[in-house]
């Protein structure tokens, strides 16, 4: 499994396009081949951090040369993006922990995605 850890600052122009078009990369990748999981946070101080899990090497491959995702990425650079630093990783162990009952109950199903990429 591969895992993309992508931190980002927006510049002011992020706005209603930048939030259409991250919507329209996030639901092709989830109908790409491959595709695991994806979460997203934004800290106080405006800091982005998107993790995006991938079933392996190839498939994120793909995913990285798709012409959509390409001209997204350069319109990212040319308008919405102030910074951003991406580190590409594979996953080389995962644990896993669910504590019984309704506290656990939305981590399992959170996880159970990220599971179900190596059956």
């Amino acid at each position: 499994m591969m895992v993309i850890v992508f931190r980002s600052r927006l510049t002011p122009e992020a706005g209603a396009d930048y939030a259409a078009t991250s919507d329209r990369m996030f639901a092709l990748a989830k109908e790409s081949e491959g595709f695991v999981d994806m979460r997203s946070y934004v800290s106080e101080d405006g800091e982005r951090l998107t993790l995006v899990w991938w079933k392996d090497a190839e498939t994120l491959s793909r995913w990285r040369s798709d012409g959509r995702h390409r001209e997204a990425q350069e319109t990212g650079r040319s308008r919405w993006y102030a910074c951003y630093d991406m580190d590409v990783a594979e996953v080389v162990r995962e644990s896993h922990f669910r504590r019984p009952g309704p506290t656990g109950a939305a981590a399992t199903q959170a996880d159970g995605v990220r599971e179900r990429a190596g059956e």
